[in-house]
């Protein structure tokens, strides 16, 4: 099968692994529309190649993923996009890895921040290197969670922990987030991969069909509120993606200074 060929997206196929690396490290592994647009096409496409056994996610550089890209040229391209052209891709990138009938690991080395806790956490197995953290930073510039994060971090760590994330825009530690229910298994730095590489193995190696009904039957018992999450936040987010909050937001993350929010 032919995967999708993306710029700032690696995808490789190994002895049954297949491996969607974000590749935009500059940014910490920022998305954009083409990259999340890959994302979900690897992922509908390993859904029916019976040669991929699991599925790693994971980013190139200091980090997992920053969120999307809010730098100028990212927002450039939203604007002749449309503001709906990246929320419904990312939703799209996360609900092909809830799908996929494959185990996702979801590799966190480093900062996994908006929609990339989205994707983390869509994710069945979640390593996290001691380095690492989780943040749903939207507030910080006057937007919400989406990508199904409402659904997905309260499965995960329950209701006031996840008021907690998404309210006050904590960073939250690789401990902190393992000890919370985020992360399968924290290590240490320098055993990170080969930790990591022993985890796919075995999922690798493991009975296709069991891991794919067990999958299955977890994700409809815990993310019953996946999908109407999914419709809410886009109804949400995209009216404060027209906001004076959300572009006094990015003006001063753009400008590094607090931002002036006026509740408008």
């Amino acid at each position: 099968m032919t995967y999708p060929a993306i710029d700032d997206l690696k995808i490789d196929l190994t002895d049954g692994v297949l491996s969607v690396t974000l590749n935009r490290p500059d940014s910490l592994n920022s998305l954009n529309h083409p990259m999340l647009s890959g994302i979900a096409e690897a992922l509908r496409i390993a859904a029916s190649d019976t040669q991929v056994k699991v599925v790693r996610l994971g980013g190139e550089g200091r980090g997992f993923c920053s969120g999307a890209g809010i730098s100028g040229d990212d927002q450039a391209q939203k604007a002749i996009d449309g503001p709906a052209s990246v929320l419904d891709a990312a939703n799209d990138a996360v609900r092909a890895i809830v799908n996929v009938p494959k185990p996702v690991v979801a590799v966190v080395h480093g900062p996994a921040a908006g929609v990339g806790v989205s994707l983390a956490l869509a994710s069945d197995v979640v390593l996290a290197s001691e380095n690492a953290y989780f943040m749903l930073a939207f507030t910080k510039i006057g937007l919400m969670p989406d990508g199904g994060a409402s659904a997905l971090v309260a499965a995960a760590v329950g209701r006031i922990r996840a008021a907690r994330m998404a309210l006050l825009a904590e960073k939250i530690s690789a401990h902190e987030a393992y000890e919370w229910g985020l992360a399968s298994a924290v290590y240490p730095a320098d055993r990170f991969d080969a930790e990591v590489d022993k985890v796919i193995a075995a999922l690798a190696n493991g009975p296709a069909v069991a891991l794919r009904k067990t999958k299955q039957a977890i994700n409809a018992a815990t993310l019953t509120e996946f999908e109407p999450a999914l419709a809410r936040e886009r109804e949400g987010q995209l009216s404060l993606l027209t906001s004076p909050d959300f572009i006094e937001g990015i003006t001063a993350f753009q400008q590094r200074r607090a931002p002036k929010f006026t509740d408008s």
